[in-house]
């Protein structure tokens, strides 16, 4: 499937049958699950009901009440750590909020063979799997992905026993939205443009 460049944009089509554009090959069972159907109906539901009104961080707090939720966990960045702690006053008003810092495990660079910066330094690399496992101790029911780097990101959601949002994604060239390159030009014709060994 090549969905992003189908020219049939199927996002918002529909007829009073439904639409499926895969002409019925993949079963739907898993949506039918009980265990499944809320997450589903909440995330339908804020857009009926609000219209484009909320902001993801409104949509966070609105989801994990309506799950009720009591403990929620953040997996954040040290390069966020600024961030996380806003973050953290915002939902503690509402959760218990525990959290983990990507350096919290301590794993030297040297150990994983991974190039160093400064062959001087003791440098640390992240501990994204420790992180799920420091959250799933604290027997928090929903984690909150925080600028995680891309990889690290993927093991944090594969080792999290809890379900994971991502509240905002590393970038450190486009300040965290790498989205721009997709909204300026100059970036888009830079990216398209790129070439990578």
């Amino acid at each position: 499937m090549k969905c992003a460049s189908c020219k049939m944009k199927t996002k918002n089509m529909c007829d009073k049958e439904g639409f499926d554009c895969t002409g019925g090959k993949y079963s739907l069972d898993e949506c039918l699950e009980e265990e499944n159907k809320p997450f589903h109906r909440l995330s339908g539901c804020f857009q009926a009901v609000h219209g484009n009104n909320l902001s993801r961080l409104d949509e966070l707090i609105m989801f994990a009440k309506n799950m009720g939720y009591k403990k929620l966990g953040m997996a954040f960045c040290i390069g966020l750590a600024e961030e996380a702690e806003v973050l953290e006053k915002i939902l503690s008003q509402h959760f218990e909020v525990y959290s983990a810092c990507c350096k919290i495990g301590g794993l030297k660079k040297e150990d994983y063979e991974i190039p160093k910066v400064n062959e001087e330094k003791t440098e640390i690399i992240c501990d994204p799997i420790l992180q799920a496992k420091v959250l799933e101790h604290d027997e928090t029911e929903l984690n909150i992905s925080l600028g995680l780097c891309v990889g690290h990101d993927m093991l944090f959601n594969k080792y999290s026993k809890a379900p994971v949002t991502t509240y905002a994604v590393k970038d450190r060239i486009l300040g965290h939205n790498p989205l721009a390159v997709c909204y300026s030009s100059y970036l888009r014709k830079k990216y398209l443009n790129k070439k990578y060994e």
